[in-house]
């Protein structure tokens, strides 16, 4: 029953995710928002009659009723904001989606994600780049994962790449799992299910519509640790992912290109205006992000744990030490504590050595 909530809560027009999330922790929780009476949520702040006259939550339930079968019979994965396995990363952004729905065994919390995208009409020097990059990611590390949108040109490059390279890869595609845009990617996008897999806020009753492939920017930037352009005009699709990544505080990194190349403008441009970090190698991308350090710093480290801890500040290590990675919005909830005595305390134990602050105020041990 809880999973039927969830769902609906894909169908609730007018709604939002950020007034979801404002409603489900004003009921107590998905089912207290579908039991209680509409007046009552007139006292959540931001949520007005023009709001309550839209919610058809009866109706929203059918359809998810509806939507659940077509989930059972396709092997699709539920990913609740509230779950464990939604992505932590995701949670620090404001306009998330409250449910995902996946296909594939994906570890959305993994301690490397990188999203790459760029260009539909990639030329030869960009695809180049972008095989470059993620055959040197996997000779480094086979933690990493390779997140982009399997359309035409880098996106799918990038996934082609990374099966090459046994790189897991996820696909974040702006459709249900009713179908698959654009036709000709469908057998590539069956290899992702089963070296990652597939990732979407829409439902089976979804129909295609341009806009949702720009709203899927949003998840493919959010959920990675940074978002690499490889290659891009003056304007397009990727340039908003970066923008939007550059707005969640994530880093921005892009390949450089000769001045006068229509491809390379948008890229340029994002490093000339320090919207992006340049970039020629993956070195340049592992010592930008820290990565670098993973293994070489680890002994080091590792001697730093030995310093006396109070109470507070042992049960956040463990909490890192469990998780690989939080944010700290889930570090106060999961400790108790309120946000400032949180980040008094990642300070503290950031001069320390022990912790080291990520994208997106997402924390991790140092070792």
């Amino acid at each position: 029953m809880e999973t039927l909530y969830k769902v609906a809560f894909s169908f609730l027009n007018g709604l939002g995710s950020i007034n979801a999330r404002k409603v489900i922790a004003y009921t107590g929780g998905v089912d207290g928002f579908f039991r209680v009476k509409k007046q009552e949520l007139l006292k959540v702040p931001g949520i007005g009659k023009h709001i309550i006259q839209k919610l058809d939550r009866d109706a929203a339930l059918r359809e998810a009723e509806a939507e659940l079968k077509f989930i059972n019979d396709n092997d699709i994965k539920v990913a609740f904001y509230l779950d464990e396995n939604f992505p932590q990363r995701l949670l620090n952004c404001s306009d998330s989606p409250t449910t995902l729905y996946y296909k594939g065994e994906i570890n959305f919390n993994a301690s490397r994600i990188l999203s790459v995208v760029g260009t539909r009409n990639a030329t030869e020097y960009g695809k180049e780049n972008c095989r470059k990059i993620i055959k040197a990611l996997a000779s480094h590390s086979e933690k990493t994962i390779i997140v982009s949108g399997l359309a035409y040109g880098i996106d799918i490059c990038a996934h082609k790449a990374a099966l090459k390279y046994k790189l897991p890869t996820v696909a974040v595609v702006g459709h249900g799992f009713h179908m698959m845009y654009p036709a000709q990617h469908r057998k590539y996008a069956e290899e992702i299910i089963h070296q990652g897999g597939l990732v979407s806020e829409f439902t089976s009753q979804s129909v295609i519509d341009p806009r949702h492939f720009v709203r899927r920017n949003r998840i493919i930037a959010g959920m990675a640790d940074a978002t690499l352009i490889v290659e891009s005009a003056k304007k397009g699709g990727a340039l908003i992912t970066a923008e939007i990544a550059n707005s969640y505080n994530r880093d921005v990194l892009a390949f450089p290109g000769r001045p006068g190349d229509v491809y390379s403008k948008g890229c340029n441009h994002l490093i000339k205006t320090n919207q992006a970090h340049l970039i020629e190698s993956v070195a340049d991308l592992e010592y930008i992000l820290g990565w670098e350090n993973d293994l070489s710093q680890k002994d080091a480290v590792q001697s730093k744990m030995f310093v006396e801890l109070s109470p507070e500040e042992d049960f956040i290590v463990s909490l890192l030490r469990d998780e690989g990675k939080l944010g700290i919005d889930i570090l106060s909830v999961k400790s108790n504590l309120p946000m400032s005595r949180v980040s008094s305390l990642l300070l503290k134990m950031e001069f320390e050595g022990l912790v080291r602050a990520l994208p997106g105020k997402i924390y991790a041990l140092t070792s």
